[in-house]
């Protein structure tokens, strides 16, 4: 069996029977492969390793029974997860925002004038699921809407005073380090990302390639791209700290002049925030 196929036939196996546990050396062993080649070849391919890709699947399984309207609890359990708690783990997220746009979820917002433009900051009772920059109040209520279109939302600036004092303080230059706990959905893979790139030191960069190495991921160079791009926690988890190979700023969603007019405040605040020799 060819190595394309070899990778393929084994996304199918995870594909088919998501709930279960495919160890690597089992894995391998059914479509006729070492261990250690073949995690470096599906990686290469696939652009995660054969477990990010089998948590991905069962993550799929419990978004695909929730929106066809299955119980939380037994969708959970036949995904193989042991509990909710362990799904909110590997998700970032409670199963019920996973329901057809957000159906039962509870959200609320506020947007307030920042150095960068207005900020709004919307939120579950578990944490943080959305900071959006840009220029218009009402196209970002929009857009926030749309995202989960069967949630109750509503705005409330003063519940939410502290999250949007953390971000304002962050991006005056007081705070090089806002920490708000999160309740946003993702992927296994895309989690990876994201905490790749909350490690990244304030006032440094690190390029597309430097962050899929230091994931042991060197080849998903695109994949953590795209990470970057649907990141819904903007500032809270700082793609705006990923750059191209050549030092150019590379895509970001809420615009480069405010990419790069964050890079240079956190270049100068670094300094000020340093120990002193």
């Amino acid at each position: 069996m060819r190595t394309l196929e070899q990778v393929q036939a084994a996304c199918d196996i995870i594909r088919a029977h998501p709930e279960r546990r495919h160890t690597l050396s089992v894995l391998a062993g059914r479509v006729g492969a070492s261990p250690f080649h073949f995690q470096r070849t599906f990686t290469k391919l696939v652009g995660i390793s054969p477990h990010a890709f089998a948590e991905a699947c069962r993550l799929g399984q419990v978004k695909s029974a929730l929106r066809k309207g299955e119980r939380v609890t037994p969708a959970i359990y036949d995904a193989g997860y042991g509990s909710s708690s362990r799904l909110y783990e590997r998700a970032g997220m409670t199963p019920a925002t996973y329901r057809r746009g957000g159906l039962g979820a509870k959200i609320d917002f506020s947007v307030a004038k920042s150095p960068l433009g207005r900020l709004l900051v919307a939120s579950t009772a578990r944490g943080v699921c959305r900071v959006m920059i840009g220029d218009d109040d009402e196209a970002m209520e929009r857009e926030l809407r749309a995202e989960y279109p069967h949630a109750e939302i509503r705005r409330n600036d003063r519940l939410l005073s502290a999250q949007v004092r953390t971000l304002l303080e962050y991006l005056r230059g007081r705070s090089p380090h806002p920490d708000l706990p999160l309740d946003v959905r993702a992927t296994a893979f895309q989690w990876k990302v994201w905490r790749q790139l909350r490690a990244i030191p304030y006032g440094e960069t690190r390029t597309y390639q430097q962050v899929a190495r230091e994931m042991g991921e060197p080849t998903a160079i695109r994949a953590v791209a795209r990470a970057c791009a649907t990141n819904p926690v903007a500032l809270l988890i700082p793609c705006h700290r990923v750059i191209r190979t050549d030092g150019s700023m590379g895509g970001y969603r809420w615009g480069i002049q405010r990419k790069e007019q964050l890079l240079a405040q956190e270049n100068r605040q670094s300094k000020v925030h340093s120990p002193k020799p």
